[in-house]
């Protein structure tokens, strides 16, 4: 054999050999509800959260991480990397007894990852539908699940509008009656660490239920803040404690099973924190239901595997739709043609510029006044059209205040009109419209919405139906799918 095929030979065996050896991290892919931008110690030393704050100084914050301003909605992108407008998602939350979910015709993150040989287990909230089977988690990639279908179950009872709403693969889960939802979550991802094949590619999504409404919590928690003296956010700050030592238990356990020093982390909230139920988004404005960017930009951050630069803070942009094809780029898998995500893997890893420079709050025209209507983001510069969301103002914590913001429509609901601009770099309090000084730059970002508006899909948002609530009944007080 000719030296130069050698040298070929050898080259194409060397590079083979670093196709089979590349690693493919585990992940778990934190969602932490309503948690608020100031909700965490690493932002306001009143919290107890040393788990959250070690993995997040250990790792990379993001300052400029944003999300819709609810949840099925936030969700929705995380799963599919779509923005809702176009999948018709967009407007509030998947109710109990509606006949919709995330469409079936979506290629979502587990099943991608999936492709290339990742175990997939979803452990939580899940608020993207349940009419039919197939749109359950179990039918659409996960291997297992234990959680709940809708938004706000008590913490023990697990029930929502009179019926029970825990389950465990495609059968109630009765056997967690009575018992606190983050304990089990914990405990059942601690389980599924412990008995996984190391060798095997984990793909862990666990979207707790704290700290969402109602505001439960054992006593041992909210008794570790003794300096707060309004109970409801005292018992919010014992909720966001209980949750981090959730995340601290996993933590532990995948060292212990000598899994972390391969495990990618990523933590973020869904939305904003909702400032009526004690959350706190200090010193943002807004909060949950708003296009505010206390509404929309969230705590969030990465720890762990394939970090090149870590203890820093990015400040790139980053939306709910890139979690998907960031993740995806991490664990080397095939991007999905066609999405509105942006692999952001190697901005991250490598602290480059983020390769977003635009996106967009939401776009809702189903004119109820509990969220935003429009808005986009370009570089520096963020245009708000018309209704802004229902809630409005700066609060600090309600440590020595009994009351919280009240709910109010404070702006007319006239469509697109009037339109606020924002330089949130140089603002990020949004104090200062500077639509007036700047025509020009709303001219621009407005046309920019028209053309996102092209794609829009009018909100899939029916009535509720009775079918569902029979079917419950039928199924022995469970919400159950099989009625569409």
């Amino acid at each position: 054999m000719a030296r130069g095929n050698i040298t070929f030979v050898v080259f194409v065996c060397f590079s083979s050999c670093l196709v089979v050896s590349a690693k493919r991290p585990h992940i778990v892919f934190i969602v932490a509800d309503d948690l608020g931008f100031n909700d965490v110690g690493f932002r306001n030393p009143d919290m107890i959260t040393p788990n959250i704050d070690k993995l997040a100084n250990e790792g990379v914050i993001f300052d400029s991480a944003y999300v819709l301003p609810v949840c099925s909605p936030s969700r929705s992108a995380f799963m599919s990397g779509i923005y809702p407008f176009k999948t018709g998602l967009q407007h509030i939350v998947i109710g109990a007894a509606q006949n919709v979910c995330l469409p079936l015709n979506l290629t979502i993150l587990p099943q991608q990852l999936k492709k290339v040989g990742y175990a997939t287990h979803i452990i939580g909230k899940w608020h993207l539908g349940f009419c039919n089977w197939n749109c359950t988690p179990t039918y659409r990639g996960f291997d297992s699940y234990l959680g709940y279908y809708n938004a706000d179950e008590d913490y023990y009872k697990h029930t929502i509008a009179g019926f029970y709403d825990l389950h465990e693969n495609e059968t109630p889960g009765w056997n967690f009656n009575g018992k606190y939802s983050a304990y089990f979550f914990a405990e059942r991802a601690q389980q599924i660490i412990t008995n996984h094949n190391a060798e095997q590619p984990l793909f862990l999504y666990l979207p707790f239920q704290n700290v969402h409404a109602p505001i439960e919590v054992p006593p041992k928690y909210a008794n570790m803040y003794p300096h707060v003296r309004n109970w409801g956010r005292q018992n919010f700050c014992g909720m966001v404690t209980i949750l981090d030592e959730a995340i601290g238990n996993i933590t532990q356990t995948l060292k212990d099973k000598g899994l972390y020093e391969d495990t990618l982390i990523l933590l973020t909230a869904d939305n904003g924190a909702e400032l009526v139920a004690y959350g706190n988004n200090w010193p943002l404005r807004g909060g949950k239901h708003t296009l505010w960017e206390g509404g929309t930009r969230v705590t969030s951050f990465m720890s762990g595997y394939g970090l090149q630069e870590t203890g820093i803070t990015h400040t790139g942009l980053l939306h709910a739709v890139d979690w998907m094809p960031t993740l995806i780029g991490a664990a080397g898998a095939e991007q999905v043609p066609g999405i509105d995500g942006i692999n952001q893997w190697d901005s991250i890893r490598l602290n480059q510029p983020s390769k977003r420079t635009e996106f967009i709050y939401n776009l809702d025209d189903f004119y109820i006044p509990t969220q935003g209507h429009a808005g986009i983001r370009m570089g520096d510069w963020k245009l708000p059209l018309g209704y802004p969301g229902s809630i409005d103002g700066w609060y600090e914590p309600m440590n020595d205040t009994k009351d919280t913001p009240l709910t109010k429509n404070i702006f007319p609901n006239t469509g697109d009109s009037p339109a606020r601009l924002f330089n949130v770099i140089e603002d990020p309090r949004e104090l200062n419209d500077r639509a007036a000084d700047f025509p020009d730059i709303v001219q621009n970002l407005t046309a920019r919405i028209n053309e996102y508006r092209k794609s829009y899909v009018k909100a899939n948002y029916p009535k509720h139906s009775e079918k569902a609530v029979d079917k419950a009944k039928q199924n022995g007080g469970v919400w159950s799918p099989g009625w569409c």
